[in-house]
């Protein structure tokens, strides 16, 4: 069974909705949440599940290399970000190659980059007139949401969508596909 870490730094519906997800498989199992907020809502979350949670600052993430080593002590074979908003350091990513995935409010390249996460994704697909948004799953790389994209999938946008209806249509869609898109990444690299 292969250990996945989530790193989030939000509410962690994404975070529950994968540990729900791995709890009833023997492919992998969620064993920890990692989070750059002390108050952050995951790591309420992770540990009413029994999930080890551990907050970690900038200087924990990209100096001190003590991330990483709670990576490595956890035997840690894969990792989610879902809903993180720093980009990974090179030590990491090195340990790391295509077994570290990001999810995205919208369908990638459009709506992606430095600054481009919850709400102001929405805006700007609304603003931009698109006809249609979604979720990106990518691989993890040294510039935000830059790494090969792995899945999409799709959902309209209609005239009258606001930032959080939007958001709703796009919430369902990753509960949908984020677990099983892991899973399947896991299990190719059984």
């Amino acid at each position: 069974m292969k250990n996945i870490a989530i790193f989030a730094s939000g509410s962690g519906t994404n975070a529950e909705n994968i540990i729900k997800y791995f709890s009833t498989k023997n492919t992998a199992k969620v064993s920890l949440v990692l989070s750059n907020k002390r108050d952050a809502g995951v790591l309420k979350r992770a540990e009413a599940f029994g999930v080890k949670t551990v907050f970690f600052d900038r200087e924990d993430f990209y100096n001190k290399g003590r991330v990483l080593g709670l990576l490595l002590e956890e035997k840690v074979e894969f990792i989610v970000l879902a809903g993180f908003l720093w980009l990974v350091p090179e030590d990491i990513l090195k340990h790391y190659p295509r077994r570290m995935v990001n999810i995205h409010p919208a369908l990638l390249p459009r709506h992606g980059g430095k600054g481009m996460y919850g709400e102001r994704v929405h805006k700007s697909v609304i603003e931009n007139k698109d006809t249609e948004t979604g979720i990106t799953i990518h691989y993890v790389n040294e510039v935000y949401d830059a790494g090969d994209i792995i899945f999409q999938a799709k959902c309209r946008v209609d005239s009258d969508d606001t930032p959080d209806s939007l958001a709703s249509k796009v919430h369902a869609l990753e509960y949908r596909y984020f677990p099983e898109i892991i899973e399947k990444l896991i299990l190719k690299d059984l």
